[in-house]
């Protein structure tokens, strides 16, 4: 007996539509839509024509590779977003790509499980351990975190200016971008008793094993990583040295809707999304910023200095290339979305990304217009119930990120070669952010 958390959902089922949803049909030429992959390389390298098709010719689309109904038009992702009771987050955590017996073994004897805490949780639980969350995460918190934020950047870019000074080369996703979120998450929250290498590389681990499509033998090593991470996790939520108003002490206090305290599996489960979104995601963020600003002609030290200009940057990237790139949710029922029919239990990928491309809400979207009036409209951090709580945090970060390492180095310039990209279903961010000094 597996957890849901540890099954792939089934795939998608037929369904009656209103319209064709299976993209145009061109005479003597084949389906275009018949060859996204949006696990491949095409798609994962350069996602925008694929998602531009998708919005035009097929907004509720039956993707048969993964099962699932890729939606892409800003109003239907907006739309699923704010109706939680007809589109369900239950498989918001689901492995993309089946689990084999061996991999349930290992994670089964390391007691994984992941039961509705935050991102799959539809209960009524839901609002109270979300604003647990939030506690530690909300604006004012967020402000006087801004100088935690700085010292930890200018430690790590004073490591790094020695060689850009002298001509040579690093990567700013390795040595920076990864690592700032990382040890800011463990500072605010009190995270103790592990290593920030050994926690990126749990993350990571975590989000390979269920939102990639790895072979056999690589997800028997990222299961290995992620029942790591989830014993240290259990150990750490059981213990009673935690400090009380550390986020884990907190989730030890919780009470449930029912007034029965937050049971280990479920507090454990709330720590695995937080940890992960809290640290990954903004370093992948961070990553493209970086990458993004520095290859625009005299933005690196324009952003250094001009007041506002480093927040407007991160903002548009958030709308135009932002790392959590799409999101599942599931219908409730048999209902319509975009004109199409769809069965009960149908399972839905929100294009977060392609939302944030769409014509319909951001006029010329392929340009990057720091200052659009209606920037905020975008959909990076979700909407509605479920938003994400750290989406104050991650914009900080990201904005003091760039400012810091502008400010601290002028001289640097990308390095010609195209990085290679994380891409995962939901993570799509540069592996690699290399730069040379002048």
């Amino acid at each position: 007996m597996t957890s849901p958390a540890l099954e792939a959902f089934p795939p998608g089922t037929g369904a009656a539509r209103d319209r064709s949803a299976a993209g145009p049909a061109f005479p003597g030429t084949p389906d275009p839509l018949g060859l996204l992959d949006v696990f491949g390389e095409p798609f994962v390298r350069d996602p925008y024509p694929w998602l531009d098709l998708l919005r035009a010719a097929s907004p509720v689309h039956h993707d048969p590779g993964t099962g699932l109904w890729l939606v892409s038009r800003h109003e239907d992702v907006r739309r699923v977003l704010l109706e939680p009771e007809e589109f369900l987050p239950d498989n918001a955590q689901h492995a993309v790509t089946p689990l084999p017996v061996p991999v349930l073994r290992i994670l089964a004897r390391a007691g994984f499980a992941l039961p509705p805490a935050l991102a799959n949780n539809g209960a009524e639980s839901h609002a109270g351990l979300r604003r647990l969350v939030t506690r530690f995460f909300h604006a004012r918190r967020v402000e006087e975190a801004v100088p935690v934020i700085e010292r930890i950047a200018g430690e790590l870019l004073a490591r790094l200016r020695p060689p850009l000074d002298a001509g040579g080369a690093c990567d700013l996703f390795a040595s920076y971008a990864q690592v700032l979120p990382c040890r800011v998450l463990m500072e605010l929250l009190g995270i103790e008793g592990v290593e920030p290498a050994t926690l990126i590389r749990w993350s990571d681990a975590s989000l390979e094993l269920f939102y990639g499509r790895p072979s056999p033998e690589r997800q028997l090593e990222l299961a290995e990583l992620v029942a790591d991470f989830h014993r240290w996790l259990t150990a750490t939520v059981r213990s009673g040295t935690v400090p009380a108003d550390s986020f884990i002490g907190a989730l030890r206090r919780h009470r449930l809707p029912d007034g029965e305290p937050l049971d280990v599996r479920t507090a454990v489960a709330a720590c695995f999304f937080v940890f992960i979104a809290g640290q990954s995601t903004t370093g992948q963020l961070i990553a493209t910023v970086l990458r993004r600003v520095a290859a625009e002609p005299g933005l690196w030290a324009r952003v250094a200095g001009e007041a506002g200009l480093a927040e407007a940057w991160v903002e548009e990237v958030l709308r135009r290339e932002p790392p959590v790139t799409t999101w599942r949710r599931v219908t409730a029922r048999a209902t319509s979305l975009g004109g199409v029919r769809l069965p009960a239990g149908a399972p839905l990928l929100l294009m977060l990304m392609g939302s944030g491309s769409d014509p319909e809400v951001f006029p010329e979207p392929a340009a990057m217009c720091p200052y659009r009036p209606n920037i905020r409209h975008h959909l990076a951090f979700g909407a509605g119930r479920h938003r994400c709580p750290g989406a104050s945090l991650a914009r900080t970060e990201a904005t003091v990120a760039l400012r810091a390492a502008a400010r601290a180095l002028p001289g640097v310039r990308p390095a010609a070669a195209e990085p290679p990209l994380l891409g995962l279903l939901s993570f799509r961010a540069p592996l690699e952010v290399p730069v040379v000094g002048r």
